[in-house]
């Protein structure tokens, strides 16, 4: 009854909702035009029929069954990178020639460089800038150095940036605000919050280098994300002391951490706050945070109210903004109204995105509905978009959730393909399959080459593993996995002690 109810509601594409029926103002430009027919409605339509995954499919009947899915040595492939050293120069008649090639050389191996940091690769990345340092005729820039540290912060290896700096610095290169700002920003990526706030402190003392709105905004986030709101009051005491006035990307983090916290009433008091400033008045991103809280909460009619109010505000959508809203409707699987949006930014001459089309793959892989699933990873790639980590998260926690779990491996090796970075949420939804296959062997091999990847473990991490463990009655690794996720927050902690010493921060 309920099936042939989502389904009779589904066949309807019209924009019955008030969150739909207005359109956007005529002021608005897109700044796109796209041509391509409509084919969501039907692909949607399909989906409310077939979105229960029924736990008797032959399938699920295999996936209840302990058996080794994959063959030893099978998942990943190994990389050969090319580390040959240049031979040196020998013959002096030579020499313009080989400065010539040499030169055509740097540039080629620059060029891998910045498609490495462009791609998220950061061991590739070390690894031909370590080249690139080898030869006499390149000097390593600041800029070099910036988006090194901003790569590493990104990628969860805080002390990795730090070894950059020391060495930025032992190089001659002048540490400048925002370099610090980089590297206290890696810290915060980790959570790293006192030893960010050793920086802050270091920074407070060096004339050249102060910090600015940027350096407490980075702070403030780490803290509400958090919730230490009392650092937050802290920083915002500091930042009035040196006259320094938050912006509106400052007030938008607090507006998140509060409503994350749902904290709601006083994140209307800073939203309020926001309305009656000269300074910072809420813009897109403001709206785009309001609608996040509530949408990832599942609270879908605050979410409209919200959308409505902002429209109000003057404020109109995005594209980021309608991605919000599909990937709400799609955890809740109220494909009618997530079908609407979709057709709505197709009247709007929206251009669909990665993001898009990954909030549509979340929605059937989080339900096991691979048919729609591989449907919608057809159509990206026929629409020209790039995939990226989070495209193949969700194909192999589909393909797990179905209990096909032989097509796991076939998606691994598709992203190693494509040079998709395998970061922790990469390797998280692996083990994630693992768990599900019960192949918990496999699941410890994947694990360790997680380890060996210098890819740093999550809280989610031990999670799988430990319900894994637990669901066989394997209380010895589940202590093992409790202590090493302990030992692996202090080693993170202490790794760093001494960090104001004069060596680092001269």
């Amino acid at each position: 009854m309920e099936t042939t109810k989502m389904a009779s509601s589904l066949t309807s594409l019209t924009f019955s909702y008030s969150i739909i029926i207005s359109p956007l103002s005529n002021t608005h430009k897109p700044t796109t035009t796209n041509n391509r027919p409509n084919r969501w409605p039907l692909i949607i339509t399909r989906a409310a029929a077939s979105s229960s995954f029924s736990s008797s499919s032959p399938q699920t009947q295999t996936a209840a069954k302990k058996q080794r899915h994959w063959k030893q040595g099978e998942y990943p492939g190994v990389l050969d990178v090319y580390t040959t050293k240049r031979p040196p120069i020998k013959n002096i008649k030579k020499k313009l020639l080989r400065k010539e090639i040499s030169k055509a050389w740097v540039n080629t191996v620059t060029e891998t460089l910045s498609i490495s940091i462009d791609n998220k690769q950061w061991a590739h990345a070390l690894q031909v800038f370590e080249m690139l340092k080898e030869q006499t005729f390149y000097e390593p820039k600041e800029g070099t150095y910036m988006k090194l540290i901003c790569l590493l912060g990104k990628s969860n290896q805080p002390h990795r940036a730090r070894q950059l700096f020391d060495e930025m610095v032992e190089a001659g290169i002048e540490p400048t605000a925002e370099l610090y700002t980089a590297l206290l920003t890696a810290y915060c990526r980790s959570n790293l919050t006192d030893l960010a706030f050793n920086i802050l402190n270091v920074m407070k003392t060096l004339p050249s280098c102060q910090p600015d709105v940027y350096t407490y905004s980075t702070l403030i986030k780490v803290c509400v994300d958090s919730l230490r709101f009392e650092l937050v009051e802290k920083l915002y005491g500091e930042m009035a002391e040196r006259l320094i006035s938050p912006n509106t990307v400052t007030q938008n983090i607090v507006l998140r951490g509060y409503g994350n916290a749902e904290k709601y009433d006083q994140m209307e008091k800073v939203l309020s706050e926001m309305l009656e400033s000269t300074s910072c008045k809420p813009d897109v991103w403001t709206m785009n945070i309001i609608l996040s809280v509530f949408g990832n909460k599942g609270q879908i009619d605050m979410m409209e109210r919200w959308y409505e109010k902002f429209r109000n505000f003057g404020i109109e959508p995005e594209t980021r903004s309608f991605n919000i809203l599909i990937g709400a409707y799609g955890k809740k699987r109220m494909y009618d109204k997530m079908s609407s949006v979709m057709e709505y930014m197709r009247k709007l001459r929206f251009q669909w995105t990665t993001s898009t089309y990954n909030n549509v793959l979340e929605a059937f892989s989080d339900v096991g509905d691979v048919k729609h699933m591989e449907y919608t990873f057809d159509m990206l790639r026929k629409d020209g978009m790039k995939a990226d980590t989070k495209t193949f998260c969700c194909l192999i926690n589909g393909y797990a959730n179905a209990g096909l779990f032989h097509k796991v491996i076939s998606i691994v090796q598709m992203a190693e393909k494509f040079e998709i970075g395998e970061n922790t949420a990469f390797y998280n939804a692996v083990i994630y399959a693992c768990a599900r296959a019960d192949d918990l062997m496999e699941m410890d091999r994947v694990f360790k080459r997680m380890k060996d990847k210098q890819c740093l473990p999550d809280s989610r991490t031990y999670s799988i593993m430990i319900e894994a463990y637990k669901k066989e009655g394997m209380n010895d690794r589940v202590y093992d996995l409790e202590q090493e996720k302990q030992n692996e927050t202090l080693t993170n902690t202490c790794a760093d002690t001494g960090f104001e010493s004069d060596e680092v921060f001269p």
